[in-house]
């Protein structure tokens, strides 16, 4: 990869860094969710009690219903912001906060709807608004990319996968392409390929739902669980990619396994890609899905050795996860993080 005297001038926090806010959006519209709003209110209203004791968190709500039931279910534990969106995916559709020598930036890109899939009004238009309510100026690409599709050490070590980044649906890019891309975008000097996410996930396989970073050098991904697991083989081969990649700084990746979800099925009686790994870090937590499955709380232990310096909270996401085309992701998905 070419890399720019401009590329490097942008740093993207790591999650775990300190943060001034996190944003998320309050389920708005009923014909996203087959027509049960309740399922996944209760789901993020469970989120951001869960990080409010050492987190300010930002919540859009669309139209005077939702700003109403926003404020009912959080009172004191939320800015509710009224704020037009498609729906709740703010990850993928909210700005990425990020250094330059000027100071704070928002990064914005081009979004065109995971691939085509979920064409929503003001999807394309909520991360500006972001950036604005935050008082960050942007700093705009015209490629497409989801935040979801990329995660961040910190000191310019990128993970993704080939099925997003590379996806015909994207933007038709060749790895050097894409990271020539990463790098102008967000100074990136090393990029760690993953070839695929878990079956069935409506974004092409997000990195956030299998791999994560959880300090330099440090990653974590998930275990298969159970005989039935339908993602085992993925899991392993993302495993062992892990294991032999090296970071910018030129270390060994630290791989630790968190036992996984195992099988998962909707209330339709489709495999799901629920995951352990769309976790959101805050200051002072880490808020983890869980599923009600028999592997939850060996991976909520796992994950707070990993975390020894934040409590590791389990919240139940089944409501986000959702089934045919409603939900599809959980807590990482809808948040993102405005580091200070």
């Amino acid at each position: 990869m070419a890399l720019t005297d401009t590329a490097l001038k942008v740093t993207v926090p790591a999650e775990w860094a300190p943060q001034t806010a996190i944003w998320t959006a309050w389920p708005a519209d009923a014909s996203e969710w087959n027509d049960d709003l309740a399922s996944p209110r209760a789901d993020v209203a469970a989120l951001v009690h869960a990080l409010a004791e050492h987190n300010v968190v930002r919540v859009l709500a669309n139209g005077e219903e939702a700003v109403a039931s926003a404020h009912a279910a959080l009172r004191s534990a939320a800015e509710v912001v009224p704020a037009r969106y498609g729906d709740i995916w703010l990850r993928d559709t909210g700005p990425i906060f990020a250094s330059t020598p000027e100071g704070k930036v928002a990064l914005r890109f081009a979004t065109n709807s995971w691939g085509g899939k979920y064409d929503l009004p003001d999807d394309a238009t909520v991360g500006d608004d972001v950036a604005r309510i935050a008082g960050k100026p942007i700093k705009r690409f015209e490629f497409v990319l989801e935040g979801g599709a990329v995660d961040h050490d910190g000191e310019g070590t990128i993970l993704t996968t080939r099925q997003t980044l590379l996806n015909p649906n994207r933007n038709g890019w060749s790895k050097a392409q894409a990271e020539e891309a990463l790098a102008l975008a967000f100074g990136a000097r090393k990029i760690i390929w993953i070839d695929e996410g878990l079956a069935n996930d409506h974004t092409d396989g997000h990195i956030d739902n299998i791999a994560r970073f959880v300090g330099p050098g440090r990653v974590v991904c998930q275990a298969p669980a159970g005989t039935d697991d339908p993602n085992a083989d993925t899991l392993n081969a993302i495993a062992r990619a892990l294991e032999d990649a090296t970071d910018a700084a030129g270390r060994k990746l630290e791989v630790i396994r968190i036992p996984g979800v195992g099988l998962y099925k909707n209330k339709l009686g489709d495999v799901s890609p629920a995951s352990h790994m769309n976790f959101i870090i805050g200051n002072g937590v880490v808020v983890v899905p869980v599923y009600g499955t028999p592997t939850q709380d060996a991976a909520l232990a796992a994950l707070q050795d990993v975390f020894s310096d934040r409590r590791v909270v389990g919240v139940d996401s089944r409501g986000l996860i959702g089934c045919g085309l409603a939900g599809g992701g959980s807590f990482h998905c809808i948040t993102q993080q405005e580091p200070r």
